[in-house]
């Protein structure tokens, strides 16, 4: 019997409108953007689709909110600009999410391809901009390849390692006519891992001495964390993590080792120079390269990780299990319950009871400082606090980053966002932004310094229009602190001109329309955060810091080694 042929591949549609039915075929709930003329029929279109459009106030801001909302919720977060310099505000925010490993699909305008072969207002090769710093690019010359350029786009930004991808519509091409449909959105299952690589690893595991547990951003990713933490468990090794790797293993866990990455002889860098063997879990190079853990006797390597490792003289490869990471550490747990299950676990980590111990004592030292401006340590001590485990913190880059990265654990997976691949300024509030619509009942916090936060200060306006309840914690000291920090670790303590005024954050939030409290003793920031979350829209809390306590930390610790 003959069918009957279906609707939307015989009747013509505009192709704006198709656009919009496959970005709610790929799941779009929102798309976050600054539109212009040449948006117009898109626009348009988004009045009849389900989606919301979340207005903001700089394309920059757009991107990084799509950045956090993909990277939470592991669908591509996506964001939408004009051409020319809507689609050059972009550049940092895409170029951000995409060594961050955040899926982003974003749109930008263009003008009418009758005029992209010559001079003409506003034109400007944007694809050729956005390739270095993205996945994919591609513009859609003609109407009828909108639903395989979207399917492709969003495909690429959730594959493996995820990242941005670059959708260009050109204003004549959107307001063309079209038959077409979306095409199917089906689950590409990942491969599984090699089984001679995975009893190779297991070998290696058994053979070690001293063995340990490198997670990076990977790590939290798509179930990896509960199979890390059974390996963990099953074979008693300690893990370690990267800034972006925290909460793959919970803090409270004896085999959490805690964050490593910040100063040259911080604890936990002893440990590693003490391990023969490192099994990296999802590691990007980009967060912290191995020449800084990696150095003298080399050590027995196994990579776990969704891509083949990166080629690196201080990063040689015992064994590499390229695959699903979750499917990976699943089948060394099985593994290793097949020739050890009388045995397991292989090794004590009761040895690492010790080093636990130290860095808690280290972390807590300051916790309950009386003194102000505070200290890093008792904010911190303040926020983890205030914050449940599935609350999210986003830290925006500064010196407040570092002390976040080493005193801010986690109990869960992507609770506590960092930008250490690209490391932007001004990612923390945007990013808070796309946090709390991806989850509306947690408790979000925008950790910033003083420099970032007043870089994307103009979306706190769209915070406000959507009345979420972020909470803006800004780290006030007057410098670029990080830029100080690093000069004076260099320069036997000298530093450039790096100090800069600031407005009265009380009445800058009066401004917006919303809450906001500037301290002026220590104990008063657990009971402003509690009135801050209590708040209908959004919240601003500055507190003075004394980074004074920045040399005394490399003095204690060694130099910073982290970049900035």
């Amino acid at each position: 019997m003959e069918m009957a042929p279906d609707p939307s591949q015989t009747s013509k549609i505009k192709a704006s409108d198709l656009f919009v039915r496959c970005l709610e075929a790929e799941g779009v709930t929102h798309i976050f953007g600054v539109p212009g003329e040449e948006n117009a029929d898109l626009m348009i279109s988004l009045l009849d689709s389900r989606i919301a459009f979340v207005l903001c106030r700089h394309e920059q801001a757009a991107a990084f909110m799509a950045d956090a909302y993909g990277r939470l919720t592991g669908r591509p977060g996506v964001c939408l600009a004009t051409l020319g310099p809507g689609a050059t505000n972009l550049v940092t925010g895409i170029a951000d999410a995409n060594m961050d490993r955040s899926p982003v699909v974003a749109i930008i305008g263009q003008a009418s391809t009758s005029r992209l072969h010559k001079e003409s207002h506003q034109n400007m090769d944007a694809i050729a901009m956005f390739r270095p710093i993205s996945k994919w690019a591609q513009s859609i010359t003609n109407a009828p390849i909108v639903p395989e350029v979207l399917r492709k786009a969003f495909k690429i930004a959730a594959m493996e390692k995820p990242g941005a991808c670059i959708v260009e519509l050109p204003e004549d091409v959107a307001e063309m006519t079209v038959t077409g449909s979306p095409m199917p959105v089906e689950t590409t299952r990942r491969p599984a891992a090699d089984h001679k690589a995975v009893a190779r690893a297991v070998d290696l595991i058994a053979a070690a001495k001293n063995p340990i547990v490198l997670a990076g951003n990977g790590a939290v990713r798509k179930r990896a964390a509960k199979q890390l933490r059974r390996l963990a468990h099953k074979a008693g090794i300690g893990v370690v993590s990267t800034f972006m790797g925290k909460g793959a293993v919970p803090l409270d866990d004896p085999h959490c080792l805690f964050t490593i990455g910040l100063q040259g002889g911080d604890h936990i860098n002893g440990a590693i120079e003490e391990a023969d063997t490192v099994i990296t879990v999802g590691y990007d190079l980009v967060e912290y390269a191995p020449e800084f853990w990696n150095k003298g006797e080399r050590k027995t390597i196994v990579h776990i990780d969704f891509e083949p490792a990166e080629i690196d003289g201080d990063y040689l490869i015992a064994v590499e299990i390229v695959s699903d990471i979750a499917d990976a550490l699943w089948q060394i747990n099985e593994e290793l319950n097949r020739r050890f299950k009388e045995q397991l676990p292989l090794f004590a980590i009761s040895a690492r009871a010790h080093l636990r111990a130290t860095i808690e004592t280290d972390i807590n030292a300051e916790a309950a400082d009386q003194s102000f401006p505070m200290k890093p340590q008792r904010i911190v001590s303040d926020l983890r606090a205030a914050l449940g485990p599935g609350d999210i913190l986003l830290s925006d880059v500064g010196a407040h980053k570092m002390w976040i990265a080493r005193y801010y654990q986690c109990y869960e997976p992507n609770t506590c966002l960092i930008s250490n691949g690209f490391c932007s300024m001004g990612f923390a509030l945007p990013g808070a932004i796309g946090a709390k619509i991806a989850h509306p009942d947690r408790r979000v916090v925008a950790v910033c310094g003083d420099a970032g936060f007043l870089m994307n200060v103009q979306d706190l306006e769209t915070a406000v229009r959507l009345k979420l309840n972020i909470v803006s914690l800004i780290w006030v000291d007057g410098e670029y602190g990080l830029i100080k920090w690093k000069q004076q670790n260099q320069f036997d303590g000298r530093h450039s001109d790096l100090a800069f005024g600031n407005p009265d954050f009380e009445l800058l939030a009066q401004s917006f329309g919303m809450w906001g409290r500037t301290l002026n003793a220590p104990g008063e920031l657990p009971t402003a955060l509690d009135e801050a979350f209590a708040q209908i829209g959004p919240a601003l809390i500055a507190v003075p810091v004394d980074y004074r306590e920045n040399r005394k930390l490399t003095e204690r610790l060694g130099n910073l080694i982290c970049p900035i």
